[in-house]
């Protein structure tokens, strides 16, 4: 390294990656809480120094390894103190390593342009730039993740993605330093003010550079998400207009029931009667599997999934009052108890004993509140990731969304719904205000 341009003091360095991982850290749920977590903070600002300065005078074909290492501890603060996977830490660690690279620069340039214009040298002028500089560097990046982050729309970071962040990272911090650490190259400086000036202004168009990207990826994904629980909600919307054709068949099938018992007295053939009466069980069963809830959109979709549920020898039962859904749109109704009877189909055909094939309904008002309960067994262990299970299925970026439409439709309402899950018993409650009119 150029030993002409006095570098950056390492703990300078330390101090700005410790504040970055922290600006990231923030921003996701916490892996840690109380003192473990102010232990870790405190720790890992330690070694961070105690490693940057202890290596501040290596050769300079030990220098790349050390920044490597050092953007690894960066990996294992974040990784420690945020829930979230590894692949999520390398990608906020990319973030907050050019986010300190660009702190560091401009603490350090600024105050060299003080000792060279105003002679304000000294410990305290060092001081009060370093408090000053970090703390409006830091806090406005604090400000910037914190008003778009939402962690309803958070995006699982995946294999390209993280590529291109280490990729923009590497080349970033690879120009911004080519001064400090070669001076004989096309793209290098001798003079200070250049070098400063060149390291400050490419860190600064690196952390925009990323900033962008990461919001534009986020934007990416909140319209995929969007899109696909359109799609959800259409879906759900045509299984209701094609169940309500098939109940009407029914019910016309039922009809002629009685018909078909007037043949069966002037049969005399046993054979042929109890083929009939086979048959006209079967439809009864078909027809006893309708709903009377008092919400004809609520009976249908109840109807078609308990059909569904009688043919694969699963146990549905319900008790509602469906003239307290009377607010809700048809196609919101078919979304949450759709999404939800669909699920926990699913996760009931996954028991190979029947007997344990479980699911139950209640829909009832209580308190001014619309009371949605949906409860079934399951075998299977379950993973929550912020409140809601994590889908079993093994390509995950496109499954999962039944249970976000049901949150998004419930939102509409200004509801909310919570997911547990106890002694192998799913349970999903919506509470849904009822406004004043329909009370």
């Amino acid at each position: 390294m150029n030993t002409a341009v006095q570098d950056i003091p390492r703990i300078y360095t330390a101090l700005a990656e410790w504040l970055a991982c922290l600006v990231y850290i923030t921003q996701f749920p916490l892996r840690i809480q109380g003192w473990k977590l102010a232990g870790v903070c405190i720790g890992m600002l330690g070694v961070q120094a105690s490693f940057l300065v202890a290596t501040a005078a290596v050769p300079l074909m030990f220098w790349m390894p050390c920044m490597a290492v050092a953007v690894g501890l960066m990996f294992v603060f974040l990784y420690l103190c945020a829930n979230v996977s590894a692949a999520d830490a390398w990608y906020s660690c990319m973030r907050a390593f050019i986010l300190a690279e660009f702190a560091a620069a401009l603490e350090w340039q600024l105050y060299y342009y003080g000792v060279v214009r105003f002679q304000a040298e000294g410990i305290l002028v060092n001081l009060a730039c370093l408090v000053l500089v970090y703390g409006v560097v830091f806090g406005f990046m604090y400000y910037l993740e914190h008003r778009h982050n939402n962690t309803e729309y958070r995006m699982k970071v995946t294999g390209r993605e993280l590529c291109s962040a280490v990729v923009i990272g590497i080349t970033v911090f690879f120009i911004s330093n080519l001064s400090y650490a070669y001076t004989n190259t096309p793209f290098s400086s001798r003079f200070i003010t250049d070098i400063f000036n060149t390291r400050t202004m490419v860190d600064l168009g690196g952390l925009a550079i990323l900033y962008a990207y990461h919001v534009q990826r986020r934007e990416l994904n909140m319209r995929y998400e969007l899109d696909s629980i359109h799609n959800v909600l259409q879906n759900q919307y045509i299984q209701y207009r094609q169940s309500r054709e098939s109940i009407e068949v029914i019910n016309r099938k039922y009809h002629d029931l009685k018909h078909q018992i007037a043949a069966l007295r002037a049969e005399h053939d046993p054979n042929k009667r109890n083929e009939w009466l086979d048959e006209m069980e079967e439809d009864i069963k078909a027809y006893e599997a309708q709903n009377k809830t008092g919400n004809a959109v609520l009976d249908t979709v109840l109807t078609s999934k308990s059909l569904y549920c009688q043919k694969h020898g699963i146990y549905l039962t319900c008790v509602a009052d469906g003239a307290q859904l009377s607010f809700m749109d048809v196609r919101d109704i078919c979304t949450v108890f759709g999404n939800a009877l669909d699920n926990a189909i699913e996760s009931a055909l996954a028991i190979s004993d029947k007997t344990k094939r479980l699911i139950h309904v209640t829909a009832a008002a209580q308190k001014g509140f619309l009371l949605i309960r949906f409860e079934n067994y399951f075998e299977h262990p379950l993973q929550f990731e912020e409140g809601v299970p994590v889908t079993t299925k093994q390509e995950k970026s496109y499954h999962g969304f039944g249970i976000k439409s049901i949150r998004y439709t419930v939102q509409k309402y200004n509801g909310s719904v919570k997911i547990t899950a106890q002694d192998h018993w799913f349970d999903m409650k919506i509470l849904i205000p009822i406004p004043e009119n329909k009370k």
